[in-house]
């Protein structure tokens, strides 16, 4: 791969927040190789959910991302399937209620955009999922399916003029492939990670221009 053409990001750094999917770090190094970033802080939770409130609150993605001391030039938010699988409200897109959804993810965007303004922030939808009974079908305790958290970080990338990956509707990991590109219906395996690099690499690219 020509690194050339990504050089936008070379000597650039590079903050991934999220769940067990980014903590695996499987697919940062595969991207900060491709764009040349100098160094990646992996901020993900294992288990955890964007929201606030839950007895994860150590590792909730929007209580993370507000102690981070960091300042990175650029940094991904990818959550959303654990606030599916443990039924957490999405709330209004707009409102400040961590306890949501929707409102972590915006007290989150806020807090980092106040902390360092350049920073190139970037939204990534959950991908699709099917383990433990928990598939694109069904409806959580708070009435909500994955496809409602996933459409919300698109409104949410809309209000605050933020680009989103959509990993759900793009990535070609679905019902019929999750066994290809998952090791248990959730979690990618390595083609999984190759999978999400590969859509990653020219969205991160296009956005640092």
């Amino acid at each position: 791969m020509d690194r050339r053409r990504y050089a936008i990001w070379e000597g650039k750094t590079w903050g991934t927040l999220g769940d067990s999917i980014t903590a695996a770090g499987g697919y940062q190094p595969l991207v900060g190789e491709a764009l040349g970033f100098a160094r990646i802080y992996n901020l993900g939770r294992s288990g955890c959910p964007m929201a606030a409130g839950t007895d994860r609150d150590d590792g909730a993605t929007v209580n993370v991302g507000a102690a981070m001391e960091e300042r990175p030039d650029c940094v991904t938010i990818f959550a959303g399937v654990n606030d599916f699988r443990l039924g957490i409200p999405i709330g209004g897109v707009g409102g400040k209620d961590v306890r949501t959804f929707a409102g972590a993810y915006a007290a989150l965007i806020e807090r980092l955009l106040a902390a360092n303004p350049s920073c190139r922030i970037n939204l990534w939808t959950p991908l699709q999922r099917d383990k433990d009974g928990y598939d694109i079908h069904y409806v959580n305790d708070a009435g909500h399916r994955l496809i409602d958290y996933a459409e919300t970080v698109l409104q949410i990338g809309r209000l605050y003029a933020l680009p989103v990956l959509d990993l759900y509707a793009e990535s070609g990991i679905n019902r019929l492939t999750l066994p290809v590109y998952t090791t248990d219906g959730v979690h990618p395996n390595e083609a999984g990670h190759l999978r999400i690099a590969g859509m990653a690499i020219p969205f991160l690219e296009r956005i640092g221009q």
